[in-house]
């Protein structure tokens, strides 16, 4: 098989019931271009039949390429592990849950052809999510804008097309906690994005609950901003401040002997919790960054894989 032009990349966790869908949806988007391309399907650790799904797909489709984990890396990985075996001059990003039409890939391309490196699809409205999902997602692109000096676009997720040269580059990025969409971003060449119509997930459960998509805001911070680091430093010039604010008022209280409630132990204990909850505060910043660190000099693989085109267990 020659060389594809598009490169498709889906990474998948138990989503069997929307493999046959995405791969008929995306089939019959990419012929309607009439050039050669393929699909990249990455089974992170599935404990449902997709891997199975995947394999049966690829063996009736010599442009499905199965990448099969050893267990589950998480989403940034296997979009890592797509970049890695995708052979297009395009390479799409795209969740399996089909809340990202795969009709929109049309004009990601459409941009591409255009001249533009980095193609990303802004949610301008967004189906079957609740307020507080709404209000967390809003709140974070604003703080990362704010905090970082990369300038991450709003409402943009990991949906969008990369050229070959943006690819090798994010290919030779190998930190383990990965934030891809901001990655992209850094990378600078020309980006524009193309607004749709983001739908409600019809099969399935999301796979990014609170906690995962908390832990994916912490790696985006701490990965371009060393803002939470500022932030100690902030916290212990407040605290040393408001000691010394402190010290003539409680002169001026001793001399004329008012408000003697405010010296007893309650006043004590509340600035020793402050002072405390600080410094721990600081620790955990401390250890965030620290741990990252200890991570990256392990060098262990990016993931492991079962299955993959040409590979057997490599990186």
């Amino acid at each position: 098989m020659s060389k594809p032009i598009y490169s498709i990349i889906a990474p998948i966790f138990n989503e069997s019931g929307n493999i046959q869908e995405l791969y008929r949806r995306i089939r019959d988007v990419m012929d309607s271009t009439e050039e050669s391309w393929e699909i990249i399907l990455i089974d992170d650790g599935s404990t449902d039949d997709s891997a199975d799904l995947i394999r049966q797909h690829a063996a009736q489709d010599a442009r499905v390429k199965p990448v099969i984990f050893a267990r589950n890396f998480g989403h940034q990985i296997a979009v890592t592990a797509g970049l890695d075996y995708s052979q297009g001059d395009a390479v799409v990003i795209i969740d399996s849950d089909l809340q990202d039409p795969p009709e929109v890939i049309l004009d990601l391309i459409s941009k591409w052809k255009e001249g533009f490196q980095v193609v990303y699809a802004v949610r301008a409205e967004r189906e079957g999510e609740s307020w507080f999902k709404l209000f967390t997602a809003s709140l974070f692109y604003r703080l990362i804008t704010s905090i970082t000096e990369v300038k991450i676009p709003l409402d943009a997720g990991d949906f969008r097309l990369l050229d070959r040269k943006v690819v090798n580059v994010l290919n030779q990025m190998r930190e383990r906690h990965r934030f891809l969409r901001g990655l992209s971003t850094w990378v600078g060449f020309r980006q524009t994005g193309v607004p749709y119509r983001r739908v409600a997930r019809q099969v399935g459960e999301t796979k990014y609950p609170f906690r995962k998509m908390f832990r994916l805001a912490i790696n985006a911070v701490t990965s371009f901003s060393y803002f939470p680091l500022q932030l100690a430093t902030y916290i212990g010039f407040v605290a040393a401040g408001l000691s010394i604010l402190s010290i003539p008022v409680v002169i001026a209280i001793r001399l004329w002997g008012t408000a003697t409630p405010l010296l007893g132990q309650a006043t004590t204990l509340i600035a020793v919790l402050f002072l405390g909850g600080a410094q721990l505060i600081s620790l955990g910043i401390l250890g965030e960054y620290i741990g990252r660190l200890y991570d990256e000099a392990k060098g262990r693989p990016l993931y492991i894989v079962l299955e993959a085109p040409g590979a057997e267990d490599e990186e």
